[in-house]
C-alpha cells in the first residue's frame, strides 16, 4: 500500500493519518524493528524509518541521544533497508527519513534501487530543497518512489509552491521553528501552513514537529492529513528500564495518538 492509498483511506474514514518516526539502530538495530512494528500494532498508518546521522540539523536532543547511541553501536545505512523492508512485510508503508548527505554517499541511484527493492515507499529529504534535488527526482521516478520536501513558517508562497510541485505522496509542514521535540502545545501557525501549503496544489499535506500526545494529535488532526509524531516514541524506548517495557510504553503511546487522530 502507498502513502497517498494509506491517506486517503484514513480521509474516506473521516480522520487523518498518523506516522511515527523511529531511529534505525536504537537501541540496537533488532530492538529498533520491534519498537517500530509495536508503533504499527497501536495504530500507526506510515512508519518514518530514521537513519541515523551523526550531525542532524533538525533533530532534538532526545533524537540526537538515540541516533548517537546507534552509531556508536555501529549502526549503518543498510541496517535502514533491513528494516523498511521487515516495515513493508507487515503491508505499513515505510518511508526513509534522513539527511541528504548520506543519500549521496551511499549513491542516489543505488540507494533508490535498493529501497524500492526492499518495499519502501519514498524518501523525506528536510535539508534537501526541490531546487537542488534533480538527481533524486530523477532516481525516484525511475523507481516509483514517493518523495517528501519540506516547507515551514517561515517558507515564502514561491518556495511553497517549489516544494508541493516537487514532491510526490504528501507535503511535510513542520510546525515550528528550530528543531523536533515535544512541546506543551502546537504551534497556532500550523495550520496557516497547511492552508498556504493546498492552495500550492492538492497533495495531501501531513504536520510534524511537536506533537506528543493524544490530544495535540486531535488538535492537528482537524486540519491536516496527516499528523506525525517522532520524540514522544523515542522517549518511550530511552526512559524505559528494559526493552519489553520499551516496547509496551511505544504501543501504547501510538494508542494514544491513535485515537486522538480518530477524535480529530
Amino acid at each position: 500500500m502507498t502513502v497517498l492509498t494509506t491517506l486517503e483511506n484514513a480521509r474516506a474514514e473521516g480522520r487523518a493519518a498518523l506516522f511515527g518516526y523511529l531511529p534505525v539502530g536504537y537501541p540496537d538495530v533488532p530492538t529498533s524493528i520491534l519498537a517500530m512494528k509495536a508503533m504499527v500494532a497501536g495504530g500507526v498508518d506510515v512508519v518514518e524509518v530514521g537513519m541515523p546521522y551523526s550531525d542532524p540539523l533538525m533533530d532534538g536532543p532526545l533524537i540526537q541521544r538515540a541516533t548517537e547511541a546507534a552509531l556508536r553501536n555501529g549502526t549503518v545505512p543498510a541496517d535502514t533497508v533491513t528494516a523498511v523492508r521487515e516495515i513493508a512485510r507487515t503491508g505499513t508503508p515505510a518511508l526513509v527519513m534522513t539527511y541528504w548527505n548520506l543519500i549521496d554517499q551511499y549513491g542516489v541511484d543505488r540507494f533508490a534501487a535498493d529501497l524500492a527493492e526492499a518495499g519502501g515507499a519514498g524518501l523525506i529529504t528536510p535539508d534537501l530543497i526541490p531546487d537542488e534535488a534533480a538527481d533524486w527526482h530523477r532516481a525516484s521516478d525511475a523507481h516509483g518512489l514517493d518523495r517528501v520536501h519540506l516547507v515551514a513558517l517561515s517558507s515564502t508562497q514561491e518556495r511553497i509552491e517549489r516544494a508541493v510541485a516537487g514532491s510526490r505522496g504528501f507535503v511535510y509542514a513542520a510546525s515550528l521553528m528550530g528543531v523536533t521535540g515535544e512541546r506543551g502545545v502546537v504551534n497556532k501557525d500550523a495550520r496557516d501552513l497547511v492552508e498556504r501549503t493546498r492552495k500550492a496544489g492538492d497533495l495531501p499535506v501531513c504536520v510534524g514537529l511537536g506533537v506528543s500526545n493524544g490530544a495535540q494529535a486531535a488538535e492537528v488532526a482537524s486540519y491536516a492529513d496527516g499528523v506525525i509524531v517522532g520524540s514522544a516514541f523515542v522517549r518511550a524506548l530511552v526512559e524505559a528500564p528494559d526493552v519489553p517495557t520499551g516496547l509496551k510504553a511505544v504501543e501504547a503511546v501510538a494508542r494514544d495518538l491513535a485515537n486522538g487522530v480518530r477524535g480529530g
